[in-house]
């Protein structure tokens, strides 16, 4: 696989270690650009702020896990939330199931498509896995 879009959901898992994260290396591993939009990294930001806020990890946890994702992210492709992106995510969508987010992720790697045939959509939540496979991408994991 040549291109990849990084989607949230996927990103944590990888990040967080859990037990779908294996799935989510293996798909990075295979590909020979990744891509993922700046959504990306403010999610998991906000994940990580809440979860030292809960008590569920430290701060020092946290600040492992933040280095961790800006060394991997510095060789990933961001996308800003911008212009197109924006603009694209305020139209419908396939079964209009998607929630802002979810169509924000969806039009930033429409717009990455757009530059990158094949490109491939990383995601572990089903109803965004729905809207890409509508969008005729090929969703990651299989």
């Amino acid at each position: 696989m040549s291109g990849l879009y990084l989607e949230t959901s996927a990103v944590l898992a990888w990040l967080l270690g859990e037990e779908t994260g294996e799935a989510v290396r293996a798909a990075l591993g295979g590909a020979t650009h990744v891509i993922s939009s700046d959504l990306a990294l403010v999610e998991c930001e906000r994940v990580l702020l809440r979860a030292v806020a809960r008590g569920e990890m430290t701060e020092g946890e946290a600040s492992d896990r933040r280095a961790h994702l800006a060394a991997a992210s510095a060789r990933w492709h961001l996308l800003r939330l911008a212009g197109d992106v924006i603009d694209r995510a305020r139209q419908r969508f396939p079964g209009e199931s998607v929630r802002a987010l979810d169509a924000l992720h969806l039009s930033a790697a429409l717009t990455a498509r757009s530059a990158l045939a094949g490109l491939h959509f990383l995601s572990l939540d089903d109803r965004i896995r729905t809207a890409a496979r509508q969008l005729g991408f090929r969703v990651q994991p299989d």
